[in-house]
């Protein structure tokens, strides 16, 4: 390797924890802020994003720990670790919503739940275009996987805040466990990814 190349990746390492850092930052924000408008509005919705924000959060440090080292085993061991995250997620949003849709559970309107899932949704776009970018430039199988993590709470965020809009503007109360079988659904994609893919 050249020392044009090592300073190319260096500069592409640097990258990636600069990534990662925002991401850390902005869920942990996240946690503070869905915990309080989950309690207020009773959403599961809202409860089930604020898990998955303690998912990236995790997902994040474990591409901050692989990142910092080397090796195919350290990768299978960082990839594992965000696989098992997002099973949990599954399971846990799968009986809230059944429970929530079950019993006729109606949550509130949550103006700061719109308002942070929309924000939070565009950012999550952004900091995924820039770890797919720099994880593929890498060849670097963690952070691009990673970086579908964060692609996925994008998406996450916009299914959530449909449904808080729905059930704000339309009254649609089921919208909002609705919204979270659709985390359950990616959180099972990223999974099977992970486990069976080809990494």
């Amino acid at each position: 390797m050249t020392s044009t190349d090592d300073t190319t990746r260096q500069t592409l390492v640097r990258r990636g924890f600069a990534l990662e850092y925002a991401t850390l930052g902005w869920n942990v924000i996240g946690i503070v802020v869905l915990a309080v408008a989950a309690m207020s509005a009773r959403s599961v919705a809202l409860a089930g994003f604020g898990l998955d924000s303690l998912i990236e959060i995790g997902a994040s440090t474990v591409v901050i720990w692989e990142l910092s080292g080397s090796g195919e085993d350290r990768q299978r061991r960082a990839l594992k670790l965000i696989g098992v995250g997002f099973a949990l997620l599954a399971v846990y949003l799968l009986v809230q919503s059944t429970w929530v849709l079950a019993s006729g559970f109606r949550p509130h309107h949550s103006p700061l739940g719109i308002g942070w899932t929309a924000v939070t949704a565009a950012v999550m776009f952004a900091l995924a275009a820039g770890k797919a970018r720099t994880g593929t430039a890498l060849d670097n199988p963690v952070l691009k996987t990673e970086g579908r993590v964060t692609l996925i709470d994008g998406l996450l965020a916009a299914a959530v805040l449909l449904g808080l809009l729905l059930n704000s503007l339309a009254g649609l109360w089921w919208a909002d466990p609705a919204a979270g079988y659709v985390l359950v659904y990616y959180a099972l994609r990223e999974v099977r990814e992970i486990f069976f893919g080809e990494h």
